[in-house]
């Protein structure tokens, strides 16, 4: 088939959401790293600090994200072409996984992906949210360029473990996102490190520190540690997210400490972007 040029509102540009403030892209350069436990727990945690916000599970792959927030309705329609996100934890949610439930695969090429993405955009209700977390699927490829080519995004979050595999490959999404045009809202590390339930010893399984050695490297904010924790994989399969623990949980802490540095890192980016830019937008 034919390319054709100027036509359709693919054509036209990143689009702004109305009433969406600020949208922020959280991916890794390779799966594994934990990227849609932080994107769901910086969601909850962003909620629970009084924010109003929205997650999109745009993983189209592997969509997590109802397991981990314990959902598995199907969206409800709300009026002639526009979709109701779910709710959870103060939430508005929408996930292929809630379009596809069980294990059939996905099998999409890029145009269907791109149609998705901007379906999952434009005809969700999302209404006013102060955040939208999107949780990308690893690596560098149609999802993330349908998203940047459909909306402005405000900035990404790239998550990454400090082994050299990941580091690898984390390299890459900060490279894709520079090329893209995409501010970085930081990097974080995740499964830094892990402290023994009995005798809270900290053993640095997979090195520790690289992924901050990185960012200083790339000149890209570092957005904390976060531990290889038991208690987060487990909220994380039973469908209750660790940072409902609150602040003070040993086992959300740093969670929450990750998700005030990215608040202040997006204030900084939306107060540098000039007036003709927003405007445009």
């Amino acid at each position: 088939m034919p390319h054709q040029h100027g036509q359709g509102p693919a054509q036209q540009g990143p689009q702004p959401l109305p009433g969406v403030d600020a949208i922020i892209a959280v991916g890794s350069g390779k799966g594994g790293v934990g990227k849609t436990t932080l994107a769901v727990n910086l969601a909850v945690a962003l909620a629970n600090m009084g924010h109003q916000v929205g997650l999109l599970d745009a993983d189209v792959y592997g969509p997590n994200v109802p397991l981990m927030l314990g959902v598995n309705s199907q969206p409800r329609m709300a009026g002639e072409n526009r979709i109701e996100p779910l709710e959870a934890y103060g939430l508005k949610v929408i996930s292929v996984g809630f379009l596809n439930p069980g294990d059939k695969p996905i099998i999409w090429r890029g145009p269907m992906l791109h149609q998705i993405v901007r379906q999952f955009l434009g005809l969700v209700e999302w209404g006013h949210l102060d955040y939208m977390i999107v949780d990308l699927p690893p690596g560098t490829g149609d999802v993330a360029l349908s998203l940047v080519q459909t909306v402005p995004l405000t900035g990404a979050v790239v998550v990454s473990t400090p082994s050299d595999v990941s580091l690898q490959d984390a390299r890459k999404a900060i490279e894709m996102f520079r090329q893209m045009k995409v501010d970085l809202v930081g990097v974080a590390e995740n499964m830094s490190y892990f402290v023994c339930p009995h005798c809270q010893h900290e053993t640095d399984i997979f090195s520790r520190g690289g992924a901050e050695k990185m960012a200083r490297q790339f000149g890209v904010p570092f957005l904390g540690s976060i531990a290889l924790d038991l208690e987060v994989r487990k909220a994380g399969d039973g469908g209750r997210p660790v940072v409902l623990e609150g602040e003070n949980s040993p086992h959300a802490k740093s969670i929450f400490e990750f998700a005030r540095r990215v608040v202040d890192r997006v204030a900084e980016i939306k107060a540098s972007t000039p007036a003709s830019v927003i405007q445009i937008q």
